[in-house]
């Protein structure tokens, strides 16, 4: 799992999608802009996407997501599948986070490392690469991701997870996740880097609420400021009350019996960037769900069924520039790995991704994911795309199963930085091996 908030309001002006090369533009923007209404639109807004008509509009899809309409596998679209169409609003990147992409990013580099690998240095905060250009391009672009803009708190109180199994059962928990930054932060009165925080980059705590018996169970995972440190992953085991460390050859293995891996946390990816290779397969516009209307009620209430598909009452459909990278392990450490490739659809202004297509080792579709998001109204910051709140649904076309994440549930909070309550300061508890053993005190 990873991570409600009122939008604020849209100023309607006249321009075109904002992309990669053009973002230090958007501090001086004034607030979320919306693509205008225009017959010049590929798919104009108002326009409702159903099974009857999909095939015009699937050059703006995934290749998943036309594999979902075309029902080449178990799960398929419903036949009452409806996508209407809203204008594309583009929320402004923070105004800090600009500033240190100006500053900075002219000064962050390259390493080509021995085993092909890559790495980078003197990055210390925005976006590393305003401007990705080869050579080494589609790695840029994931360094881009991996550094996008999140608020450097972000606590879910209540998040729901359930999973449908091959011959239909549901079953659901729920868990409390606290996630949080401490290099390279840019939020106003924020250290960049935060005391004690022992050269990570970022933690995520998660907790088990329910069901009763899986009560108290935890995880904690660290990614390094330096890329090249592999990331750390504890588990707290209620019967032993005490910790102990996973081994990172566990990043393949599901996430409390979802379809989930350690490897799609961060809303979607957290490999390690030394160990992949990146190659651009192309930009386009695709169909995206975001600023999302949080799901009412516990899946499947709210959900197209049997596929759990996101019904209208989510919101509308944008089309956004997304860059399509297929990421793969490089040979010295694609032994054992669970994916073949995966393939990301990026957005090109907040660099988060929308939708993936993972394979398995002989290259055969194995899951699709889409991440539909909801805007979170960051306090001093505005409206923000990537701040852990969405919905995630993933469907193994291999095995006939799927998962759903719920982050949070539509009767819970999601609190960032400063809207957290005070307990959740407490970095020994959230962001150390040893602070959960403090989860039964």
């Amino acid at each position: 799992m990873s991570r409600m908030i009122a939008l604020l309001g849209w100023i309607v002006v006249p321009l075109v999608l904002v992309g990669p090369t053009s973002v230090l533009a958007q501090a001086s923007a004034g607030g979320s802009q919306v693509v205008p209404d225009r017959a010049a639109e590929p798919i104009p807004p108002g326009t409702v996407i159903t099974m009857q008509n999909w095939q015009r509009y699937q050059q703006f899809m995934p290749e998943g997501m036309q594999a979902l309409f075309e029902g080449k596998y178990g799960w398929k679209m419903p036949s009452d599948v409806s996508l209407e169409v809203g204008p594309t609003v583009i929320h402004p990147l923070p105004h800090n986070y600009l500033a240190a992409t100006e500053k900075y990013a002219a000064q962050v580099q390259i390493e080509e490392l021995p085993d092909g690998g890559l790495t980078l240095h003197n990055y210390q905060g925005g976006i590393p690469f305003p401007n990705p250009q080869e050579p080494h391009k589609g790695w840029k672009i994931l360094a881009n991701l991996w550094y996008r803009y999140m608020p450097h708190l972000s606590v879910i109180s209540y998040a729901d997870g359930c999973m449908v199994d091959h011959y239909g059962s549901i079953s659901c928990n729920a868990a409390e996740i606290v996630e949080r930054q401490l290099a390279f932060n840019t939020d106003p009165g924020i250290p960049a880097t935060i005391p004690g925080s022992e050269g990570k980059f970022v933690t995520q705590w998660l907790m088990v609420l329910e069901p009763e018996q899986l009560r108290y169970a935890a995880n904690l995972y660290i990614s390094y400021a330096d890329l090249s440190k592999p990331d750390d992953q504890f588990a707290f085991i209620p019967a032993l009350r005490r910790y102990q460390p996973i081994s990172t050859l566990a990043r393949c293995s599901p996430s409390h019996d979802t379809d989930a891996t350690p490897e799609e946390l961060r809303e979607g990816f957290d490999s390690n960037l030394t160990q992949v290779t990146a190659e651009l397969v192309g930009e386009k516009k695709m169909l995206s769900l975001v600023d999302i209307n949080l799901p009412q009620g516990r899946f499947p209430q709210d959900f197209d069924m049997p596929l759990g598909w996101p019904k209208p009452s989510w919101g509308k459909w944008q089309l956004r520039d997304v860059d399509v990278l297929s990421v793969s392990k490089l040979p010295a450490y694609a032994s054992g790995y669970c994916y073949g490739k995966r393939v990301l659809y990026i957005d090109r202004q907040f660099a988060a991704p929308l939708w993936e297509d993972l394979y398995d080792a002989q290259m055969q579709p194995w899951k699709f994911m889409g991440l539909f998001l909801k805007t979170c109204n960051v306090p001093q910051i505005g409206p923000v795309n990537s701040c852990g709140a969405l919905v995630w649904s993933y469907w193994d076309v291999k095995n006939t199963h799927a998962t759903f994440f719920v982050d949070p549930d539509a009767a819970h909070p999601i609190y960032t930085n400063e809207e957290a309550p005070r307990e959740y300061d407490d970095l020994v508890r959230y962001t150390t091996a040893p602070g959960l053993n403090e989860i039964m005190r």
